[in-house]
């Protein structure tokens, strides 16, 4: 009975849309305060600050879920917890990014990808909306500069950082704020010729379910 009774929640807990990524979300959040602890304790100082940092940025999605009700699938906020994890804690804090030569690469080719798709639901609202009267190959555009812009300004940020608090995020300096970027556009490629497709074909492999179920989290933005 007992057993029976413990299988009937672990199976509900599967059926639960978005369990795994919301439990993942807070593991992550729960290695970031153990971490901060951790840094507070030995008076580091620079990593009690990115800990906070990266705490404060995971809790985003619940920001634009109580500032401007858009509800942030489980998927989204778990993709968006664990960049944030992997880039300040394993990579800032745990210097993953000199020890492991491809994570600045992985990452940034990641937040490409992303930021990138952030910029196509974006245009997409304003699209199936009839609020704007644009392309696919339009959309496709925006999305990759939305991409490419942040990637700037997020450089722009890190200069601002190394060079008022003594951090050395830019590494190597020019080199390494150009590679970021190049690595940022060909992620942000990628997603706007998914975008593109999916648009103008309504197919598109990867962006198909991301899509459906951010209509589904939000189908008031999508009344006409």
């Amino acid at each position: 009975m007992f057993f029976k009774k413990y299988s009937d929640k672990i199976n509900n807990f599967r059926r639960r849309p978005g369990s795994f990524g919301m439990s993942f979300s807070y593991l992550m959040r729960l290695l970031i305060v153990l971490a901060f602890f951790k840094a507070f304790l030995d008076q580091k100082w620079i990593v009690v600050f990115l800990c906070s940092l990266a705490l404060v940025l995971t809790f985003l999605p619940l920001l634009f879920k109580r500032k401007y009700n858009i509800l942030i699938p489980a998927e989204f906020e778990l993709i968006f917890v664990l960049f944030i994890y992997t880039s300040i804690i394993l990579g800032e804090v745990h210097g993953y990014y000199t020890k492991i030569w491809w994570w600045d690469v992985l990452l940034h080719s990641f937040a490409g990808v992303t930021i990138g798709f952030i910029g196509f639901i974006i245009m997409y609202i304003f699209y199936f909306k009839n609020l704007l009267h644009t392309s696919a190959a339009l959309i496709a555009v925006f999305s990759f500069c939305f991409a490419l812009a942040l990637g700037a300004i997020w450089e722009i940020v890190e200069f601002t950082i190394d060079s008022s608090l003594g951090f050395n995020m830019q590494k190597s300096g020019l080199v390494d704020t150009m590679w970021d970027l190049i690595v940022d556009a060909l992620g942000a490629l990628f997603t706007s010729i998914i975008g593109y497709v999916y648009v103008k074909f309504n197919k598109g492999f990867i962006i198909n379910r991301l899509m459906a179920n951010f209509v589904k989290k939000n189908p008031e933005l999508f009344k006409n």
